[in-house]
């Protein structure tokens, strides 16, 4: 992927997706199968059986999970991997009832914290735009 963003591992990941969300999704929308979304402050990572299921998964499947080896927020993902918010809460619940991907929802009330808020804030400022560069100021 020659606009994709390398990872913590130095994998490429997270060319931008030329595919309409709802075609990702099959027109699914993110809480389908458990009846509420996955929270954007959620940290998501791969499990073993996703890890070793790279080679056959398609697309944005792939890029998730090979994004997701080391803990990061959905919020991080879907800025990484350029792709809708909803959309990567939809893959992600797919991959995780296929045991590919593992969820863990913070305490409730989290996502008033101020500091967890400033980690997803920092996490999301890490991530280099289009051309690579970095944003470094508030």
């Amino acid at each position: 992927m020659a606009d994709g963003f390398t990872g913590p591992d130095g994998a490429t990941v997270g060319a931008a997706s030329a595919v309409r969300p709802f075609l990702l999704t099959q027109g699914r929308v993110a809480g389908y199968a458990s009846g509420s979304a996955i929270p954007v402050e959620a940290q998501v990572v791969a499990t073993t059986a996703g890890i070793d299921a790279l080679d056959r998964l398609t697309l944005e499947r792939h890029d998730i999970i090979a994004a997701c080896r080391w803990p990061q927020s959905v919020a991080e993902i879907a800025a990484r991997l350029r792709l809708h918010l909803n959309v990567v809460r939809v893959l992600a619940e797919d991959l995780c009832a296929e045991g590919q991907l593992t969820v863990h929802v913070p305490r409730p009330g989290a996502a008033r914290d101020a500091s967890v808020l400033r980690k997803i804030i920092d996490g999301l400022r890490a991530i280099p735009d289009s051309r690579g560069v970095l944003r470094d100021s508030d």
